[in-house]
Order: C-alpha cells, then structure tokens, then sequence
C-alpha cells in the first residue's frame, strides 16, 4: 500500500485545546469570519440536527402557519360558526382546512374567506410534502452501526510494538469490501518556525476485508517507518496528536457506500495493555462473541 502524501492545515498559533476529527457533533472549533449560508443549507441542517430538534422545528413551524392564516380569519370574517374576532375558533378552523379534516361545524362563507382557504390550503399541500419528503430523506439515509474501542492499545506483537483497537458490526448484517484508513494527526513545526497540523498515514496490517461481519481488529505495527516510532505519551500529548480512523464500505442491505468515524486522543491510549479476547467457547464447542468485554483491556 503505497503511504498518502501528508496533508497540512497551516495556523499561526497552536491552540491549547483539542479540535477532535473523529468525534461525532460539530466541531468545537471557532470560526471567525466565516460566511453563513442561512436559509440556503436548511436542507442540511434538517437531515443532520438531533430527530426532538427536527420534530421540534417542524411543529413550531406548523404551529406558526396556522397562527398565521388564523390572523387573517379573523380579521376578515365570513367563516360559519366563528364570530369576527374569535382569534382561537379562526385557530383551528386553520387547522381544520390545512389537514383537510373538515369537521363540518365551520366553514367559509364569504369570498374573503375563501380567498383565504384557498391560499392556505396551497400552502398545506407545500407543506405536507416538504415535511413527507425530510422524513423520508432522514429515515431512509443510510447509517452505519459501527462501534470502536473506548480505548487502543500500544502492545508487543511479534516482537514489534503494534497499535490496536478493535471496530464491530452492530448490525446483523454485512458490509462487504470494507476498508479502514488510520491517520495520524499532530502538530509539526517546519524551519521557519510556522506550526501545522498535519495528517500522516498509519498504515493497517490489513486495510481491507472481503465482508465485516461481526468485529475487526485494527493494528498498526510501530516499526522505524511508522509515524509513531519514538513517540510517547507525553510527546504525542504535546504535539496535540490524534488518532483518526475512518471505516467505509458497502451495506448490504441498503447497497449503498456508509462510512464510519472514530478516534483517539493520547489519553485513550494505553500503552503494555492488551485488548481482552471477546472469543470463547460454549459447552457444544461453538464460538461465542461476548460483547460485554469489548471495551475491556488487561
């Protein structure tokens, strides 16, 4: 496997703190005069924010529509069985007419009114399929279930010092041509005395497998060509490194390309530990993954 040339984000001072790739959320950076889309990415913001927030903004918005249209009942009259100025009766016959219930009890009479209704029950048709279409989008993105060690491990292998970590399928099914790619992310100072951060390859033992099923074990032999040779806790710590693991492959059961997120801080490395087999053996001989070790170390 042939190494990725580095990448390299120049900054002019090292901030204290850390900005994690790998972790899930928006970044904690902060950003400084970067220009706002607004309304023009609301797509995006509706299919990534939290589902309570989704559901929240799209019942404050149906809310605020039928207050909207209930304002102009109200001041227009001519709706059946709602006096002129009953904002709370104009309220749900908005309601009414832009879920298309139509109990019977209100209905428009004169043309103002049915000027009105018209208008909103366009709006109600816009509505219902925007609001069809994002869930439909949200629910049918496809995810991956991939779980990664709380913590990696430093241990001998063969001799050789070897990262590990391990990733499982939570899914009962199988994502096939996996891969995984490894970085390393830390800060360098070139000459000139400018820090960067740059990202440098870690290259797996085995990048790819056929089909990911159950779990895979991650390892990353620490040799005299690996960037992490000479490196401790202490020095990783300093240079702000991190550890980025990006998992991709295709779902099976969607057919469609998903990836998967993780990463480590020096912190979540434990260096002379070993990750706790997971593997054992029933009384009919038959191998059992117990899950609840997966985290484990020793």
């Amino acid at each position: 496997m042939t190494a990725a040339m580095p990448q390299e984000t120049q900054t002019k001072s090292a901030p204290p703190a850390y900005t994690r790739m790998g972790a899930d959320g928006p970044s904690d950076a902060i950003y400084i005069g970067r220009a706002k889309d607004g309304w023009r990415d609301a797509y995006h913001y509706m299919l990534t924010m939290p589902l309570w927030r989704f559901l929240t903004v799209m019942a404050v918005a149906y809310l605020a529509i039928n207050a909207v249209f209930a304002v102009a009942y109200t001041l227009v009259g001519g709706v059946a069985g709602v006096q002129r100025g009953d904002y709370l009766d104009a309220f749900f016959f908005s309601v009414e007419t832009i879920s298309t219930v139509g109990y019977g009890q209100m209905w428009p009479q004169g043309l103002a009114a049915r000027v009105v209704m018209t208008g909103e029950t366009f709006v109600g048709l816009f509505n219902l399929a925007i609001a069809t279409g994002l869930l439909f989008a949200r629910f049918s993105r496809p995810t991956a279930r991939v779980m990664f060690s709380d913590r990696a491990v430093v241990t001998p292998l063969n001799g050789t010092p070897t990262l590990m970590f391990r990733a499982a399928n939570r899914r009962r099914n199988r994502i096939v041509e996996a891969e995984v790619t490894v970085s390393l992310l830390r800060d360098v100072t070139s000459l000139e005395g400018e820090t960067f951060r740059r990202f440098e390859t870690l290259e797996t033992v085995r990048a790819r497998t056929p089909v990911f099923l159950l779990t895979w074990q991650i390892m990353h032999r620490i040799d005299e060509q690996s960037p992490l040779f000479g490196e401790t806790v202490e020095s990783l710590a300093a240079r702000r490194a991190e550890i980025v693991i990006v998992l991709r492959g295709l779902d099976e059961t969607f057919a469609q390309t998903i990836h998967a997120r993780g990463s480590y801080t020096p912190d979540e490395i434990v260096w002379g530990a070993r990750l706790v087999d997971i593997f054992v053996r029933d009384e009919s001989g038959r191998t059992v993954i117990d899950y609840t070790h997966f985290h484990d170390i020793a």
